[in-house]
């Protein structure tokens, strides 16, 4: 029999398939673009918008010589011209399109698996992202930056398969974060304890849905697992956000993301998934809006395989239905790590 099992943290239900050994199969993939027709390679720098930001050994800005380069989505849905203004349609509420959207092109060669990128280039994508956080959260127009990595048509990709990070610079804080924020403020003003800290302690102890940990970091399946596979990573030391990471948990981070992103290539046949930076809100623009979040909240990283399409039952209910309980898929995760 099924069981329908809540997120502690967002206070949502999950259905889990408990019967089911079946790993998904993974949909036909669609290559994308060739290397010879990306735009994302070293040499075809004229062919995106001016970089925002590079790390480069030699040559000059927009040119080849580069490590990693960030640049505007050549065709964003926020822009950083302009103010934040905010008005009332009737009873509805509307903000201008303020924001930012950029493109992380991880490294010149053209690489489609974020785990056959070397160590260097991994920490220097994880260290990227520490500097775009941080560099944004100094305009007061941001609320919430998000960065992410879409792999594989299913996953929303685009054509784009040369490895690359997303982020989203948004003017206001998503629900979803909304629902972790204060599932993690409603727990602390209880128990006076990190709600994802007592997650992280209790998965360790019981060690069925644990899949693996390094020096820093914790991977596990989520007791509610909304998609089959899903993998929660969390820093042993309790971090609000992802701007105080330290370069030695980014050097394990480097580890534990490369490890685990290869044993899904190899154990679920390349699935296209989601990689998602769930970070803390931008404290500028209301510094009492979140008063104990710097006690509460936990930033981590979720990875979902997308081997199955959302239905209609998901969309009207807001119910997720997992065919493959989280403990059949850490046990066969931590198997093959």
């Amino acid at each position: 029999m099924s069981e329908v099992r809540r997120d502690i943290v967002t206070d949502t239900w999950v259905i889990i398939d408990t019967e089911n050994d079946a790993i998904p199969e993974v949909p036909v993939k669609d290559h994308g673009i060739a290397a010879r027709d990306c735009p994302f390679c070293e040499g075809n720098e004229t062919r995106t918008p001016a970089e925002i930001y590079a790390v480069r050994d030699n040559g000059s800005p927009n040119g080849p010589g580069w490590k990693l380069r960030v640049i505007p989505n050549i065709n964003p849905i926020l822009r950083i011209e302009g103010e934040l203004e905010k008005f009332g349609v009737g009873v509805y509420d509307m903000v201008t399109g303020i924001g930012a959207n950029e493109v992380i092109v991880e490294t010149p060669r053209h690489v489609t698996n974020f785990f056959a990128l070397g160590e260097d280039e991994v920490s220097r994508v994880l260290e990227t992202y520490r500097l775009r956080i941080d560099d944004l959260h100094n305009d007061k127009r941001m609320r919430y930056i998000l960065i992410f990595k879409n792999h594989g048509p299913l996953a929303g990709a685009s054509t784009m398969s040369h490895t690359h990070s997303d982020l989203i610079a948004l003017p206001a804080t998503p629900v979803r974060v909304k629902q972790k924020l204060n599932g993690a403020q409603e727990y602390y003003s209880y128990k006076e304890r990190c709600l994802f800290c007592d997650i992280m302690q209790q998965e360790i102890e019981m060690g069925d849905r644990l899949i693996f940990q390094s020096d820093h970091f914790v991977v596990i399946a989520p007791y509610a697992s909304r998609f089959p596979f899903e993998i929660l990573i969390l820093p042993k030391r309790h971090i609000f956000t992802y701007k105080l990471i330290s370069g030695e948990e980014i050097s394990d981070l480097t580890m534990v993301l490369r490890k685990v992103c290869q044993t899904m290539y190899d154990i679920l046949k390349d699935p296209p998934y989601n990689l998602i930076l769930c970070d803390s809100p931008n404290l500028l623009p209301r510094t009492d809006y979140w008063a104990t979040i710097r006690y509460d909240f936990h930033w981590h990283i979720e990875i979902t395989p997308r081997m199955n399409r959302t239905t209609g039952f998901e969309l009207g209910t807001g119910f997720y239905i997992n065919h493959i309980a989280p403990e059949k898929a850490a046990a066969i995760l931590r198997k093959n790590l």
